[in-house]
């Protein structure tokens, strides 16, 4: 669906944007990709790197300012919304920033979206939308059910919404993989409470889950890629066997484990050989064979967190993909 489109991505200079940029274009050859942001410097370091490549625009704007949005989406086939408000305490401490970006910018892009005849619009979510505890993942949720219902709106063969849900990103910006790097010379690396677990997956696989979902959906799907888990006190062996581990304590709105479906959601969540769906629970959208398709209901109670996941990561597995993207690891 993406060859000869035009896509747009919010947030675009970020870690995703970074990483869905090159492969889209090396993959589908799109007629176009638009950048928005509200970074020009991070735009014009972006666009440093694609010279002269007419396929590749760049627009400054903000997703809070719905008429922006609407210069920005006219003719647009596709949007990756992945701009967001994300960093966990950085939300406690500014409450209101993080909902005028994660829940009134998710409403300007349905709006905008809707208007402007867009085909589809795939949201970037958060485990921290499932059961949350924190603002952060407060907004986040209230933008997966914002977009889920957009299709309610939308009508039934307007613009069609979707949202695909993922964990920790290995070795983006601020993450925990480039900070324990950055500091693992000091001999001695924090560590919030020695239980705590994460799921792993890189940038190519959320990049490529967010493909699988325009191809996809109908409208209304949460799209849970299957990926292994990693406990942190783990991880930070891997990265620094030196170091040693300083228990701090969890900060304010932290998880010990990350949990991507709740056993709430386990009546409408189907699973695939790759990845699971929540599917909707209104307009009885739920029991649609379209958006079922070959998808296996999951089992009464089911719970996707990465403390009781089935499939970890190995220490080898990740010095391998530490090794591979060393260059990279917190660059973008």
């Amino acid at each position: 669906m993406l060859e000869n489109s035009t896509i747009l991505i919010t947030g675009g200079t970020g870690s995703f944007g970074h990483a869905f940029v090159p492969m889209t274009l090396a993959r589908y050859n799109p007629k176009k990709i638009i950048i928005l942001s509200r970074d020009e410097m991070k735009q014009w370091e972006m666009a440093k790197l694609y010279g002269d490549d007419p396929r590749v625009r760049f627009f400054i704007g903000d997703v809070r300012d719905r008429e922006r949005l609407y210069r920005a989406f006219d003719g647009v086939d596709y949007v990756i919304h992945a701009a967001a408000t994300k960093i966990v305490p950085t939300a406690e401490y500014n409450p209101f920033e993080c909902i005028k970006t994660n829940i009134n910018g998710a409403m300007n892009v349905i709006d905008a979206a809707i208007d402007k005849g867009v085909k589809g619009v795939v949201a970037l979510s958060t485990d921290k939308a499932s059961s949350p505890i924190n603002l952060y993942g407060a907004t986040k949720l209230a933008s997966d059910k914002l977009f889920v219902s957009g299709n309610a709106y939308s009508g039934e063969h307007g613009t069609r919404f979707s949202v695909v849900r993922y964990g920790n990103v290995m070795g983006s910006r601020g993450s925990v993989i480039p900070f324990f790097i950055s500091i693992r010379d000091q001999g001695e690396l924090p560590i919030t409470d020695t239980r705590m677990t994460r799921f792993m997956i890189s940038l190519e696989q959320g990049v490529e889950l967010v493909w699988h979902a325009v191809d996809d959906m109908v409208g209304g799907e949460i799209y849970v890629k299957k990926i292994p888990s990693m406990k942190v006190t783990d991880l930070a062996r891997v990265l620094a066997p030196e170091a040693r581990q300083k228990v701090v304590g969890i900060r304010p709105g932290e998880k010990i484990h990350e949990q991507m479906i709740g056993e709430e959601d386990a009546y409408f969540t189907y699973e695939y050989a790759e990845h699971f769906k929540i599917l909707p629970q209104i307009n009885e959208w739920s029991t649609s064979p379209e958006r079922i398709k070959d998808g296996k209901r999951v089992p009464e109670g089911f719970v996707y967190s990465s403390g009781t996941n089935t499939e970890w990561m190995s220490d080898a597995e990740l010095q391998r993909w530490i090794d591979d993207n060393e260059v990279k690891i917190g660059k973008i």
